[in-house]
């Protein structure tokens, strides 16, 4: 048996604080039309699963300390999900109550659960949908490429008749973890790598707010139900481009600048001037590890400073250097930092910062998926757990940007959340045509375009 990684570390203490939750898992939903081989789908999925030891990972506690068990691939199989009653409509199927919500929803029990539920749900005798239920310790954003990459190449040469033929994954998932332990060394001896990065992390995040203040719709329970609700918005393609035009005027990505307009949207809601917020990192710091499934992304506070009345551009060009120097060192597991700088947390919020803005290129429902006499495509599934406040999901494509604002209903209600929306589009449109307006000149009214 293998140890856990920090990341997965930091899932099971989730798991010994709350208990099994949803909060953690993970969907994919392949909706197959066509002559469905479920022959075939069952073997391809083993040969998923037997390629990628995550896939097949148990953890269990052993003396106190948890560990990595591998399951035999052909310890999972397909289960069926109660029929669709002939439904054609995919969004009925995502009502509360249904047998595809409930199998999305039900927790893992970390502690001895297979982390994979495969399931397959029947629409008509044409079309059916493969869902797969994945814990966020064995999957992350990452491994959906490659995941779905070896299950189309594992069931196109099963309806042929025959077995997959693939290159040999130079690392496993165990692999990564002994080897990301011994590159961190111990945190306590400051020479070691992640002694190092900690002694920049203590310094970066000193005197940071223990909780942003946020215009919440009612107080903050003592244990959060982590429920959350999503609103998705197109940024106009004109507003997009000006964004990456802007990011190149001050040698910036795209990233940095959505999280300059984060950090002025909140300001103007009363989150004050350091506005510290979340984001990922894939954590896939080797090539080795780009067709890998498993959990290896990595979360970094970034400060933002709106001291000292600065104009978008100057706020830009702020959060640029606190991105550039937290990129160099982004190897400290977050779950570390957070045991460093926070050990006297609550349950009540997520420790360091509350609110998270990411970016993501690509959208996971247009990775094309071709099984031989079947047309794919992925069902998006709305985002109903939230262990933050606010995420911000933006979502680049060459033809688009899309935005995903998940709130906590313990905190929000729709039309606040709708108004964070409204505010934050007001600020793209200003700052891509005045960029040097002062941030607090910037206009954030909720209101709709043309009302005075």
């Amino acid at each position: 048996m293998l140890p856990l990684s920090h990341a997965q570390r930091r899932l099971w203490a989730f798991h010994q604080q709350e208990g099994p939750h949803a909060a953690y898992n993970v969907h994919l939903v392949l909706r197959m039309t066509g002559t469905l081989d479920t022959t075939a789908l069952e073997h391809a999925l083993r040969d998923v699963l037997g390629r990628h030891e995550a896939l097949r990972t148990v953890l269990r506690g052993t003396d106190g300390e948890p560990r990595q068990e591998i399951l035999p691939a052909d310890a999972f199989g397909l289960a069926p999900l109660p029929p669709a009653d002939g439904t054609d409509r995919f969004a009925d199927l995502m009502r509360e109550g249904t047998a595809l919500t409930e199998a999305l929803d039900a927790p893992f029990a970390l502690d001895g659960d297979a982390l994979v539920r495969p399931w397959l749900l029947r629409l008509a005798a044409d079309d059916h949908a493969l869902v797969l239920v994945m814990h966020h310790a064995v999957h992350d954003g990452w491994s959906t490429g490659p995941l779905l990459r070896d299950l189309e190449a594992a069931y196109n040469a099963r309806a042929a008749g025959g077995a997959p033929v693939w290159e040999l994954l130079p690392v496993q998932y165990g692999d990564y973890t002994l080897w990301q332990r011994e590159l961190l060394g111990d945190e306590s001896d400051p020479q070691s790598l992640a002694g190092r990065q900690l002694a920049y992390w203590r310094k970066a995040l000193a005197g940071i707010p223990t909780e942003l203040p946020l215009p919440c719709d009612r107080p903050r329970p003592p244990a959060p139900t982590y429920d959350g609700h999503e609103i998705t918005f197109d940024v106009a393609p004109a507003v997009h481009a000006a964004l990456l035009d802007l990011g190149q005027q001050g040698r910036a990505t795209l990233s940095m600048v959505l999280q300059a307009a984060v950090a002025a949207l909140l300001h103007h809601r009363g989150a004050g001037t350091d506005i510290p917020l979340g984001t990922d990192l894939s954590g896939r710091t080797d090539e080795a590890l780009d067709d890998l499934v498993g959990f290896f992304v990595n979360t970094l506070v970034l400060r933002a400073d709106l001291t000292g009345d600065p104009t978008f551009r100057d706020l830009l060009a702020r959060v640029r250097d606190v991105c550039l120097a937290a990129y160099d060192h982004q190897d400290l597991p977050f779950g570390l930092l957070a045991e460093a700088l926070a050990p006297g947390r609550t349950r009540a919020r997520h420790p360091l910062f509350q609110t998270v803005v990411k970016l993501h290129h690509g959208d996971e429902s247009e990775l094309p998926v071709r099984l031989t006499g079947l047309t794919c495509a992925l069902e998006p599934v709305p985002a109903t757990a939230l262990r933050y406040d606010l995420a911000w999901d933006f979502v680049e494509t060459p033809s688009r940007l899309t935005a995903h604002l998940t709130y906590a209903t313990d905190l929000f209600d729709q039309h606040t959340a709708e108004g964070l929306r409204d505010g934050l589009i007001r600020i793209l449109d200003t700052v891509t045509t005045a960029p040097d307006t002062l941030v607090r000149h910037l206009d954030t009214r909720t209101e709709p375009r043309g009302e005075q």
